[in-house]
């Protein structure tokens, strides 16, 4: 456990035997000649398990092989959260703004199939309305539906019955209690949580007044709780403020986040599609549980390709998702129906 530098090429200064693991500690997972690794891996001189090229008779321990996983990708859980303020109804957006959002979510006219109609199979969707006038401000009773799969048709029922009836846009209030909902009906085990804002305005709170800082503090609360959240705005909605919304989802402090925009149903479709996509493509989960100081020590194939651990992929501090990155996240993109394979010595898996 004595500090040391986690950057790539960095000289190794831990003593002999050991190695500097991520969290920039000096660490050793085995000793060469030991039976920690497993089969097929052997143990460095620095104390990590590498894949030794073998094809698992030479093992350092037969009685210790190694695990084998076969991700599948993350099935997230998104929360629509919908303004249905007054300035919805604008015409400016044909036929208005909120019937450009309905059908951008769950229509299917003019040949578009709105975004959550056509992942519905792969993502645990729920939605929550909000606006002023559901009292006492702001209330989400009867104006919210729980995640689940193929969950369009419910969605479809809560937008069509509540439309906009004039209210203001409390936005921190909406974030706050679905927020909350989160941590009360928590996502399935390796199901990342996501709150999708669509909204066509600044926020300001019940009474009328500005929200936007009580919005942007709700937002970092939401991705300090676990939770990202991306934003589409509609109708030229201030660039500024959708920027800051996106870099506190991110729970970034320098740089650009990435936001969206729309101005029409294909759009709004299209926007939301990318935010769902990327929940879906380059996140992988594994049915078990690996320590991810260890991670390093595991390898990744995507069709017979074998990817390097902290270029191509890494592990997530839960354990259970792999995360694959740059260009083997477009290859895995472009791959209907990949086959992946993850392997980790025994001594590296936690359940």
């Amino acid at each position: 456990m004595e500090t040391c530098d986690a950057a790539p090429g960095a000289p190794n200064t831990c003593p002999a035997g050991f190695h500097c693991n991520p969290d920039g500690a000096c660490d050793a997972v085995c000793t060469p000649g030991g039976n920690q690794c497993g089969d097929g891996f052997s143990c460095t001189a620095d104390g990590n398990c590498v894949a030794s090229g073998s094809n698992g008779s030479t093992g350092p321990d037969a009685s210790c092989p190694a695990v084998h996983y076969t991700p599948t990708r993350v099935t997230p859980s998104i929360e629509l959260v919908l303004d249905r303020s007054g300035s919805m109804s604008g015409t400016d957006i044909s036929p208005n703004r909120y019937e450009a959002l309905h059908e951008g979510l769950t229509g299917t006219a003019n040949g578009q199939t709105g975004a959550v109609m056509a992942q519905q199979a792969n993502v645990y969707f729920g939605a929550a309305l909000f606006a002023s006038d559901e009292a006492p401000c702001l209330t989400m009773t009867n104006y919210m539906v729980p995640r689940a799969l193929n969950n369009a048709s419910t969605i479809n029922n809560l937008i069509v019955n509540h439309i906009p009836n004039g209210g203001n846009t409390p936005t921190a209030d909406a974030i706050t209690q679905v927020t909350a909902d989160f941590a009360l009906h928590p996502p399935p085990a390796g199901s990342p949580p996501i709150i999708l804002l669509a909204t066509d305005g600044e926020p300001n709170s019940c009474t009328g007044g500005d929200g936007t800082a009580s919005s942007l503090t709700a937002i970092g609360l939401a991705y300090a709780a676990g939770i990202k959240t991306y934003i589409i705005g509609l109708a030229n909605l201030n660039t500024g403020y959708l920027q800051s919304v996106a870099n506190a989802g991110l729970g970034m402090l320098t740089g650009n986040a990435p936001y969206y925009t729309a101005n029409d149903p294909m759009q709004l479709a299209s926007g939301i599609s990318q935010i769902i996509n990327g929940a879906l493509s380059c996140d992988l989960t594994i049915s078990g549980m690996i320590n991810p100081s260890q991670a390093m020590s595991g390898s990744l194939s995507i069709n017979g390709m074998n990817l390097t651990y902290g270029t191509d992929w890494t592990l997530d501090a839960n354990g259970m998702t792999i995360h694959v990155l740059g260009a083997a996240c477009t290859s895995l993109e472009s791959t209907p129906n990949p086959t992946i394979d993850a392997s980790f010595p025994c001594g590296a898996v936690i359940q």
